[in-house]
């Protein structure tokens, strides 16, 4: 999946001589956390929610307030942000985040701001492709890691006409030679396709035995 797939392209953007005020209104209004700030053209910073708090003073202080709300926009942007291409995919850029504990990036494209993505895009399209947000039911299986092994557990929900919403894959931790898959199905009672599973000698992990017998 690439980063234009899931990108807002509507973007509230700031300039550099705007005011902490300015930010502060537009987040309240746009209910944003993010935005990216734009100098002719050109994106040369971002301002999270966590910028404009470190600007603010405390609610317990006792020096003037106004001063506050008047500091620049360039006086508390994180300068020469890290940027992402529409074309990027998504898991690539999901490792961006991880790897320098991001919580928004700008995606340009022709040296222009072309839209926007932050941590909670990551996480909605990450439910949606788990199909965590549909009716259904988990199950978790150890497999040998082998060619072939999908197929055959797949087979099974198959035969049983169960519709499969989504399969993640995962490396066992206790066993290099083995993979975790992680199926989501679309019933609500998968007890019998889980006795055929263990029928065809597969390691159901989740639903366990005890709970399936409660």
């Amino acid at each position: 999946m690439l980063i234009e797939e899931i990108m807002k392209t509507e973007v509230q953007t700031l300039s550099v001589d705007q005011t902490v005020q300015d930010v502060f209104e537009l987040f309240e209004k746009q209910r944003i956390r993010h935005a990216p700030v734009v100098e002719n053209g050109k994106v040369v910073g971002v301002v999270s929610d966590r910028d404009l708090k470190d600007a603010l003073p405390s609610r317990f202080t006792v020096s003037p307030k106004k001063d506050a709300y008047e500091k620049k926009v360039e006086d508390i942007m994180t300068k020469n942000p890290i940027t992402a291409h529409p074309m990027d995919f998504v898991e690539e850029i999901a490792l961006v985040f991880y790897d320098q504990q991001i919580g928004c990036l700008p995606i340009i494209s022709n040296s222009k701001l072309v839209g926007f993505i932050t941590e909670t895009d990551l996480l909605y399209k990450y439910i949606e492709l788990t199909g965590a947000h549909q009716p259904g039911s988990q199950i978790e299986i150890k497999v040998p890691d082998r060619s072939g092994v999908l197929f055959d557990v797949s087979k099974v929900f198959h035969d049983k006409n169960v519709n499969i919403l989504s399969v993640l894959v995962y490396p066992d931790s206790s066993n290099r030679a083995n993979k975790i898959l992680v199926f989501r199905v679309q019933t609500m009672n998968p007890l019998s396709l889980i006795e055929d599973l263990r029928k065809e000698g597969f390691d159901v992990l989740w639903p366990s035995a005890p709970q399936m017998n409660e």
